[in-house]
């Protein structure tokens, strides 16, 4: 994005707010895009993620980069939910209020029970984070209706 992030740039950029229950719910709103055959997930941090330190929060930003790797694997998988079983979390650089968070992921191998992900966290074109997830394929059990993306 060559202009300020705002949510009327973001829905210009072909971005899409996505209102979630539960905690994705608490840390948003939450943005999700389309690019080709894959999808980005996105956050505008505000004042509200920041740590006393005044950057955004470490914890925000595995948050984002768990859901967004989740939401990567549930679209990967035909809507089948998946739970967190590992991420491994490496800091780069920090974020700051104002500053529009994508994360991109990539699906590296899925069996029938588990799947092996890497992920960016970035501002920008810059990485501030990097993850390797390992997650478990979630049994819906019955009558349960798909998870949202």
């Amino acid at each position: 994005m060559s202009h300020p992030a705002n949510p009327e740039s973001l829905a210009a950029d072909g971005w899409h707010r996505k209102s979630l229950p539960g905690f994705a719910g608490l840390i948003g709103p939450l943005w999700v895009r389309k690019e080709g055959q894959a999808w980005a997930y996105g956050l505008l941090a505000t004042e509200n993620h920041l740590n006393p330190a005044g950057v955004v929060h470490g914890g925000l930003l595995t948050a984002l980069l768990d859901h967004g790797l989740s939401a990567i694997a549930w679209q990967a998988l035909d809507r089948r939910a998946c739970g967190t079983v590992q991420l491994d979390t490496h800091f780069l650089a920090a974020a700051r209020a104002g500053q529009f968070l994508e994360v991109r992921g990539d699906v590296l191998r899925a069996t029938s029970s588990l799947v092996f992900m890497r992920g960016e966290l970035s501002v920008a074109g810059q990485v501030l984070a990097t993850g390797a997830a390992v997650l478990k394929v979630l049994d819906p059990g019955p009558g349960a209706k798909p998870a949202p993306a």
